[in-house]
């Protein structure tokens, strides 16, 4: 699954990965309205926790990669103009 706009997920599920798209693109735009939307999906304090710390984990993990140019994943190819001389 690549896309989960588009995929068939449980509403918790897209609601999940909606949070930790938007806080891994556009952190400094995060409010207490995302939270609110995981509760209204059934999170509690605990769980939107994980979901933070999970999303903030895979971030580091893919820019650490990334930064020093480790293929993590061969199956899918980098952006184009990636350079690893």
């Amino acid at each position: 699954m690549c896309d989960h706009v588009d995929a068939d997920l449980a509403p918790a599920d897209r609601a999940i990965l909606e949070f930790a798209m938007k806080l891994t693109k556009t952190p400094g735009r995060m409010s207490e309205a995302d939270v609110e939307r995981l509760r209204a999906r059934g999170f509690c304090d605990a769980g939107v926790h994980d979901i933070v710390q999970i999303t903030a984990l895979f971030n580091y993990y893919n820019r650490l990669g990334d930064g020093l140019g480790i293929d993590l994943e061969p199956e899918f190819d980098r952006e184009p103009g990636w350079k690893t001389e």
